[in-house]
């Protein structure tokens, strides 16, 4: 006969066993929720300090915004007799009007004219940021498309002669317009201005929003005019690059002056 009493005694587990195991587990369980609750935690401070910069950013646009834009366009941007809302014109609206010194305006006129700039990017930056809290706008651009250097110059000047040299000059020279108003020089314009006026259509110029360029397309257009504005005209003197106007007339005071004054001479020589 086998003695099964000490066969079952030698198969049965420990209570040691039992608490060994209850304690690993406890243990592992609560090892990962520390350790989850402390990357939730970095995670929820990381957006808080960010959220708390965003929105110490825009109460600092918002006290220069009061100090400096405020008698034309209101204490909330909503607009007055002298100047239009800002209300969902978005931050590259600001960031061109202010970043090329159009706004504040020196003086009343036709349109606003390029001057130097009157703040810090920093402080640019800053009431960007509070005019776009106001509501939705197109929003600054990302460097890779205002480079100037991604995109295709060939396709860029097609796309500048059919939407944009009728005004600007196929060379972005610029151009006269009606009432005193005009297309400026393109020439020394930074790839985000170019492309925050294309976005937001300051002034006389159109809107090409994303349906009618795309991003890229726009970027490629920045990259034509950047291409120009590297190479020059290999003709010699280039009259501004007025085109055929600028050279009629080269050719009328010059030409036809030099003809006059050879007639002149000729008759004196004769007499």
């Amino acid at each position: 006969m086998f003695n099964t009493s000490k066969k079952n005694k030698k198969g049965r587990r420990s209570p040691l066993a039992t608490v060994s195991l209850l304690a690993v587990a406890l243990m592992t369980t609560g090892g990962a929720y520390a350790l989850f609750s402390t990357s939730a935690n970095a995670d929820d401070s990381t957006n808080t300090t960010l959220a708390a910069s965003s929105q110490s950013q825009v109460n600092e646009g918002q006290k220069l915004f009061a100090s400096n834009c405020a008698t034309c366009h209101g204490l909330s941007a909503q607009g007055t007799s002298e100047g239009p809302s800002l209300i969902g014109v978005g931050a590259a609206s600001v960031d061109f009007q202010v970043g090329t010194g159009r706004m504040p305006l020196a003086a009343q006129g036709p349109q606003g004219e390029e001057k130097p700039e009157q703040f810090t990017d920093q402080q640019v930056d800053a009431m960007a940021a509070y005019v776009a809290s106001l509501g939705p706008g197109p929003s600054i651009p990302s460097s890779k498309l205002t480079a100037g250097a991604e995109g295709d110059a060939a396709e860029g000047a097609e796309l500048f002669r059919i939407n944009c040299a009728m005004c600007h000059n196929v060379a972005g020279a610029g151009g006269a317009l009606t009432e005193g108003k005009y297309a400026p020089n393109l020439r020394d314009v930074s790839g985000k201005h170019i492309y925050e006026a294309m976005l937001t259509g300051p002034q006389n110029m159109p809107v090409f929003n994303d349906l009618n360029l795309t991003p890229d397309q726009k970027a490629d257009v920045i990259t034509y005019l950047k291409y120009v504005q590297d190479n020059k005209s290999p003709g010699g003197f280039g009259l501004g690059d007025l085109g055929p106007v600028a050279e009629g007339l080269f050719i009328w005071i010059f030409g036809l002056g030099a003809v006059v004054a050879m007639t002149v001479w000729l008759t004196a020589k004769t007499n």
